[in-house]
């Protein structure tokens, strides 16, 4: 009862996670971006803004985490792609704004630390801002005994970005008559997961490891997919194309996150089967006995972004698209909103 006790002791090893810190700086390397001052591992990251090309400057912040999709990850043991849903989340979120991301910075809490695990979780979001363009100048690792099992950890992340204020896209130039052009997802992105693994593993007692014919790999595989990160596609259209709105599609689906962005006196309607739904959705939908509702505010269901634009550039700006090496379809329009009509209609 009196021989000392140390931090390692009650499960807390502070000389692995000073080993852990000199992994990361080499990894935050690898998403090199002008503005970055110094090296992980001081107390608050450091970014110089560049506001000379920038007349009124506005910042815009997101935050958000990975959810129960991280329970595929502890399943398959593998760790190396929710940091890029991690990044994917919050990046897409600023993205609608016709903001440019600048920098990200991740927290990452686990029960027992691991260093390879939590090399392949920051490799993971170092892969995402790379995508996204944009440096990873920070975060936290925080050790926490008792709080999460064994291989268990939990993810959040913080994104800042830059746009012009007269170059903020905040859907109030939307009109009747407008066009929706939804971009392909890459399957359930970071949403739905406790429905999918309800009806996965639960009902039909399928296992990481079981390939499923129709979805031409693993379940495993095919539910652990990275969410599509859209700010190439984004950005390369707002430079010299009229997008009057744009729409993150992630929790509620397309109901929900559309009406979001709609002025007043506008309401959604939605063509049925205008676009190609990856398999996993009906997989899970046909499995679960799910409701075309209930599908449609749980799931993206193959759209993870949709753009609001005028009619006459709706071609034009699907060209753009495609040229990107990205799938997109016309997929509904803006209509007039009368009393009793409901805010998204599905024809």
């Amino acid at each position: 009862m009196t021989e000392p006790l140390t931090y390692a002791d009650a499960g807390v090893d502070i000389d692995k996670a000073n080993s852990l810190v000199g992994v990361i700086k080499q990894i935050a390397k690898q998403t090199p971006r002008t503005g970055v001052l110094g090296d992980i591992g001081g107390f608050g990251g450091l970014f110089s803004l560049n506001l000379r090309d920038v007349e009124r400057p506005v910042l815009v912040s997101s935050t958000d985490g990975v959810g129960t999709k991280l329970k595929l990850a502890f399943m398959m043991d593998k760790h190396d792609t929710v940091g890029i849903d991690l990044v994917g989340m919050c990046v897409n979120d600023i993205l609608v704004q016709g903001a440019k991301p600048l920098f990200f910075l991740d927290y990452l809490a686990i029960g027992k630390l691991c260093n390879k695990t939590a090399a392949d979780i920051i490799s993971g979001v170092a892969e995402g801002c790379r995508q996204a363009n944009c440096a990873l100048i920070g975060g936290e690792t925080a050790e926490m005994p008792g709080m999460y099992q064994d291989g268990e950890y939990d993810l959040a992340g913080f994104s800042v970005g830059l746009v012009d204020n007269d170059k903020i896209i905040d859907g109030s130039e939307i009109r009747v008559g407008h066009k929706l052009i939804g971009i392909a997802s890459t399957g359930l992105h970071s949403n739905g997961y406790s429905l999918a693994r309800k009806v996965c593993f639960d009902r039909l007692k399928l296992k990481v490891e079981d390939h499923v014919e129709e979805l031409g790999k693993t379940i495993g595989e095919a539910l652990l997919t990275p969410t599509k990160i859209y700010v190439q596609t984004v950005q390369g259209l707002i430079k010299d194309l009229p997008i009057h709105g744009l729409a993150h599609i992630t929790g509620g689906g397309i109901p929900d996150n559309i009406v979001r962005i709609m002025p007043g006196g506008c309401r959604v309607k939605i063509m049925k089967d205008s676009w190609e739904i990856p398999p996993i959705f009906g997989f899970i939908k046909k499995a679960g006995n799910i409701d075309e509702m209930e599908m449609m505010r749980t799931f993206n269901n193959g759209i993870g972004m949709i753009a609001v634009v005028p009619d006459k550039d709706v071609s034009d700006i699907l060209d753009r698209i495609t040229a990107m090496n990205e799938k997109a379809w016309l997929i509904g329009e803006v209509a007039e909103q009368k009393p009793g009509d409901e805010p998204v209609e599905f024809v």
